[in-house]
């Protein structure tokens, strides 16, 4: 397998060490940091959806055989993704505070009633303290995280010993105007958008019509986008994604408008 993978630095106690963004980088600067992130490429596999055909939803490189888990968290009342992983012998760990249990029966899944957060406290559990208590010592898993804006901080203070334990990570990436237009909101996103870019590549992004769009210098961007990463040693080519929206793309709300992805999101991939 070709690979395309270049290992990050890392401090001796294990954290990534990205370099931090000017003090007055330009909104213009910010925008294209982040459309260098989540440049769509195909990747060599071939896309397929797991989950609902809606809400709850999310496209994933037909790359699943030795996966041996997939985390979960912010399940909320959509647990259709982790029914359908199931069906591929994948069991899930899910967590979130929100509700008492999982609206479906998944085969061979332990819920835990906590949200994800940077530090572990009341009520809440760090992404490490739950795949030390959960993930095998061996295995590619999965990371499908919708968490309403904490990705950012829970991504941030991960080890990347960690992070590159999973192969394929869902995110649902939120607050993009205030990431692209406010610098203390980039600054807090940089670390994990970092760690992204330096170890993953993306094979998909989708706006979520249901937050609606900001206008931007002169751009329309949705607040919310579905992204999907595949970490870089899976890699087998390396070539512009050009299909906007992919036909499996469904929106997250039937009846809500078709929102189109910036321009300059996809120029880039374009470019390559």
């Amino acid at each position: 397998m070709t690979r395309f993978w270049e290992p990050a630095k890392f401090s001796l106690s294990g954290a990534a060490m990205p370099s931090m963004p000017k003090p007055d980088m330009t909104t213009a600067e910010r925008r294209a940091f982040f459309a260098e992130v989540i440049r769509p490429f195909e990747l060599g596999h071939k896309l397929i959806r797991v989950g609902d055909f809606g809400d709850g939803g999310y496209l994933l490189p037909n790359d699943l055989d030795g996966i041996v888990a997939c985390f979960s968290p912010g399940v909320s009342q959509q647990s259709s993704f982790e029914l359908d992983l199931a069906k591929h012998g994948i069991p899930s760990f899910m967590a979130d505070g929100s509700v008492d249990e999982p609206l479906l029966d998944i085969p061979n899944s332990v819920f835990v009633k906590k949200h994800l957060a940077a530090e572990t406290g009341e009520n809440v559990i760090s992404l490490r303290d739950w795949m030390d208590q959960f993930a095998l010592d061996e295995g590619d898993m999965i990371l499908q995280m919708d968490i309403e804006g904490a990705e950012y901080n829970v991504l941030s203070t991960l080890p990347p010993v960690y992070l590159h334990r999973f192969r394929i990570v869902v995110l649902e990436l939120h607050r993009i105007p205030s990431i692209l237009t406010k610098p203390a909101s980039f600054k807090r996103a940089f670390p994990a958008l970092s760690a992204l870019k330096d170890g993953f590549l993306c094979s998909h992004i989708h706006p979520n019509n249901a937050s609606g769009t900001v206008d931007i210098e002169g751009e329309t961007f949705p607040r919310v986008i579905e992204a999907t990463f595949v970490r870089r040693d899976r890699v087998k080519q390396m070539r512009p994604a050009t299909q906007f929206p992919h036909p499996l793309d469904r929106r997250h709300r039937p009846n809500g408008p078709s929102l189109d992805l910036p321009p300059e999101w996809i120029n880039a991939a374009r470019s390559g």
